[in-house]
């Protein structure tokens, strides 16, 4: 009875201890909508984790967003990609909310942030950071408005909760901000893994689709597989929310051999530093081939993710013959709806097993050691523990194309390529670049750094790479308005700009001599001034536009307007 009562106080204490860890109703809505999401917290994105919610704007820019809880805002960042416009805001109670893809700021911060620009002469501000005192707020008060700038794939608001002390990201439906959702998550897919030399499944030593098939709401059960030696799964599985069409995260994922756990992980909160191992949590080699995300159920020795608890041999089944296993994967979203798919497993003695031919090729990669190749004036260099693990790298230069192995590969550093380029005369090398092959029907410019006749990249992508050369000059295009107009009643100038080169690398706008700021929407290629920055003196004005390609190609706009000021 006394080991009772501790074992019940101490569940007590721990309750206590979360809801300390994580208070609940701190943190408002920072919309004044219901939160439907486009994206969960963890969900798994292209080389990271998702570091936060996307709550959705119904699909539309312009609502207030307000401050979550009482605070300073801490830092404020502008940059054309990743969150665009960007506000974070530190909290007394040790947490730091972030507000991301904004439109703009309230007017008292817009007012700041475009000063600095204006002084800099550069829409990128780079991390502006605040005194508790220079831009106080209170719960409720608005600090922006929703937009949709840096890499964002539409308008929503970009929501993070932060340790102020660690920066580590900490999932914000944690802190009582209510999603409505009884739907349970869709099971799509499961793989088989033999994780041994003498491993088998199905008699196959490769991995491969199981199949499954649904039973009831949230039920699954897959085809029978016999196996032997060191196996694993793997899972494709996302969510759904109710009023929201697409796939999120899950929260957990389970797996239990005969009802005994092997494997857990939830996204509770991780690391930025961390984020790069989603890599090795997902079957990456299928990713890249397929472009279907398969979790594992089991832990790869590289792979330092924090959110792995419990583990019985890194999630590994070791079978054996004449033994029977049923193995449950168990998949659950932040409300506890819950999926489980159930595969019989059979320990069944393989066939004879053939001694596969070694892989082997002339460039052998030790992983804890640089390693560095040449062939037909390519280079690659790789620093040590680049690589997860030791390989054979494919390599060699045809045809202009450099191969560096392939992309099924994930790396943990950038690893360096570099041409010899002394073959071409001095006007070929301005034009010269180093473009990535991943989708060679569409090139893409890898920023490349010239000295004398190398040139150089850096990239933590394997794959294809080549020399191209740009000679065609960005294209500019007037919208709205033409040469000698009056636009008394615009109250912007929009250009659109487009480059089948390298791309555009940057642009500098002016009317009457003087530096303006012209925000690009790099998604519909369009340049925007705002009248409302500066008070234009008389009516007759020229403004000037030039754009810059990344290997130097340049064009110029200059045309008049007339605009009357209007009270």
């Amino acid at each position: 009875m006394k080991r009772l009562l501790i074992f019940a106080l101490f569940l007590v204490q721990s309750i206590c201890f979360a809801q300390k860890e994580y208070p609940q109703n701190y943190f408002r809505n920072p919309l004044d909508i219901p939160i439907y999401l486009g994206g969960s917290f963890g969900e798994l994105r292209s080389n990271h984790f998702h570091a936060g919610i996307d709550i959705k704007t119904q699909g539309k820019e312009g609502l207030n967003v307000y401050a979550a809880a009482d605070g300073y805002v801490s830092r404020i960042k502008v940059q054309q990609f990743g969150y665009g416009k960007a506000l974070y805001i530190t909290h007394p109670n040790g947490f730091t909310t972030v507000y991301g893809h904004l439109k703009k700021f309230n007017d008292e911060i817009d007012a700041y942030v475009k000063s600095i620009q204006y002084k800099k002469e550069n829409y990128a501000t780079g991390n502006l950071y605040f005194k508790e005192n220079q831009f106080p707020v209170s719960k409720g008060e608005i600090v922006a408005i929703s937009g949709d700038t840096g890499g964002s794939g539409g308008p929503h608001l970009h929501f993070e909760i932060r340790n102020t002390a660690t920066e580590n990201i900490i999932n914000p439906l944690l802190f009582g901000l209510k999603v409505k959702d009884d739907i349970p998550p869709i099971i799509q897919a499961i793989k088989g893994y033999s994780l041994s030399a003498d491993a088998r499944i199905n008699q196959q030593r490769n991995s491969f689709q199981i199949p499954i098939k649904k039973i009831s709401k949230g039920n699954y059960v897959a085809d029978r597989i016999a196996a032997s030696g060191l196996i694993g799964f793997g899972v494709s599985v996302f969510d759904r929310l109710n009023g929201a069409p697409n796939k999120n995260g899950i929260y957990s994922l389970e797996m239990k051999v005969n009802g005994k756990r092997y494997y857990y992980h939830d996204v509770e909160t991780f690391a930025f530093s961390e984020s790069k191992f989603i890599n090795l949590h997902i079957d990456y080699a299928h990713y890249k081939r397929y472009k279907r995300k398969y979790q594992r159920t089991y832990k790869l020795t590289p792979n330092k993710l924090s959110t792995y608890e419990e583990l019985i041999n890194y999630g590994r089944i070791s079978t054996k013959e004449g033994f029977n296993y049923i193995v449950e994967i168990i998949a659950k979203d932040f409300e506890g709806n819950t999926s489980i798919v159930k595969i019989p497993v059979a320990g069944k003695k393989p066939n004879a097993i053939f001694d596969e031919e070694p892989d082997s090729t002339a460039y052998f990669i030790a992983s804890k050691k640089f390693n560095k190749f040449s062939s037909n004036k390519v280079t690659v260099a790789f620093p040590k523990n680049s690589f997860y693990e030791d390989l054979y790298l494919d390599f060699k230069v045809e045809d202009g194309i450099a191969q560096v192995h392939n992309s099924t590969v994930p790396l943990d550093k950038n690893f360096t390529l570099t041409f010899d380029v002394s073959d071409y005369d001095e006007a070929e090398k301005q034009q010269l670049y180093i473009a990535s092959l991943a989708y060679p029907k569409y090139p893409r410019y890898q920023y490349t750094r010239k000295k004398d006749s190398t040139f150089f990249t850096t990239s933590k992508t394997l794959g294809n790479y080549t020399l191209l050369i740009d000679n065609e000059r960005p294209k500019i295009s007037l919208l709205y308005f033409k040469d000698q107009q009056w636009i008394s009643n615009s109250k912007t100038i929009q250009v659109k700009i487009t480059d089948v080169g390298s791309g555009i690398k940057n642009w500098r706008a002016t009317i009457d001599g003087e530096w303006i700021l012209m925000q690009y929407n790099h998604k519909k290629k369009i340049l925007t001034y705002n009248f409302s920055d500066k008070k234009l003196v008389g009516s007759k004005h020229i403004f000037k536009l030039v754009v810059q390609d990344n290997v130097g190609n340049t064009n110029t706009l200059s045309t008049t307007f007339f605009k009357k000021q209007l009270n």
